[in-house]
């Protein structure tokens, strides 16, 4: 009769741990990779958006830019008027004069 927990049965148990542990580690590292292929590729879509929206926004602007046109100007004419103009008096100043 074998003995409990013989050499065979504990080296098959120590192998499962060993594949699981594997097969864990490749997972993470396969999740790793994929965030950072994922995050990539979001940051390189997110930069061909705003450049566009700012390459649109420009050409919209270029093309509704309304183009001045030259408006006639029409000069005030000044009707004679009868009344005089007063000009001011001067003001006495402090100094004596010479």
């Amino acid at each position: 009769m074998a003995a409990r927990g013989s050499k065979n049965a504990q080296s098959r148990t120590a192998a499962e741990r060993a594949r699981l542990h594997t097969a864990r580690t490749q997972w993470h590292e396969g999740q790793i990779r994929r965030r950072v292929r994922d995050n990539t590729i979001a940051a390189i879509v997110g930069g061909l958006i705003v450049v566009a929206a700012i390459g649109s926004q420009v050409v919209h602007a270029q093309v509704t830019a309304p183009e001045p046109t030259p408006t006639p100007t029409v000069e005030p004419t000044t009707a004679p008027t009868d009344a005089p103009t007063e000009s001011p008096a001067p003001l006495p100043s402090e100094s004596p004069a010479e």
